[in-house]
């Protein structure tokens, strides 16, 4: 049951154009000073590839691991888990999602939930720069006060129509929070994740500390020990292991 409960949650571990009142700020003028906060356009722009080495709390469990998230450009994403002696990979290629089953522990396809996440997960750095390229909105929904720090909310709309509610510090333009909502196990679930500690890494301000709750439930604290750019990661990499 333990092992079970382990890859389900290691699972879902994995960031509307609704009537609004009008704001001093648009959502987009928010998102471009966001984008500027963490690095800015040229930063963004010469991305070709991105390795984050850390460790992984599974806190309900009591149990920690490794993890190692992969993103070349533009639309390849891995990820690998160790945990309990287990190695579990979920990969998108660019046209083909496959991974460690995690009732199994084979390597095969996904199922179209899970493709259709991964596929979105695997969207390109540069995808918040050119929204309407991308088929990205965003919605500001006003402001919202968290522990005395103040924070825009905005809704942002996926092409598949998937939204995330992302919390942007006012003061920093550092996003703080984002609230999702997705099906699993026949449950619908609500994500929570939480990003700080946010240190420089050739320009670029990454999150080296990363909280995500279930259902208002801490499961899972990532802390990253390292981050690689443009080390010419191989296509090869992605490819479904046989």
């Amino acid at each position: 049951m333990k092992r079970l409960l382990t890859r389900s949650v290691l699972g879902l571990f994995l960031v509307s154009l609704l009537a609004v009142p009008s704001f001093s700020q648009t959502a987009d003028e928010i998102i471009n000073k966001m984008i500027d906060a963490q690095g800015g356009k040229e930063v963004y722009e010469r991305i070709k590839d991105i390795t984050i080495i850390g460790t992984i709390e599974l806190v309900q469990q009591g149990i920690d691991g490794s993890i190692i998230l992969y993103k070349k450009e533009p639309d390849k994403r891995r990820q690998d888990f160790e945990v309990m002696g287990m190695n579990l990979i979920e990969v998108y290629d660019g046209k083909v999602g496959w991974w460690t089953n995690q009732q199994t522990l084979e390597i095969e396809e996904m199922p179209e939930d899970r493709f259709v996440r991964s596929k979105r997960n695997a969207m390109p750095v540069v995808a918040p720069l050119y929204p309407d390229k991308y088929g990205l909105s965003h919605t500001l929904k006003g402001k919202e006060t968290i522990e005395g720090n103040e924070y825009f909310v905005i809704i942002r709309k996926f092409p598949d129509d998937f939204e995330v509610t992302i919390y942007i510090d006012t003061k920093t333009f550092l996003p703080y929070k984002s609230i999702s909502q997705i099906e699993a196990q026949g449950m619908e679930i609500e994500v929570e994740q939480y990003t700080t500690d946010y240190k420089e890494v050739e320009g670029l301000l990454v999150a080296f500390s990363t909280s995500q709750y279930l259902n208002g439930q801490e499961q899972m604290i990532m802390t990253v020990s390292e981050v690689k750019i443009n080390t010419g990661l191989e296509d090869s990499l992605f490819v479904m292991e046989k």
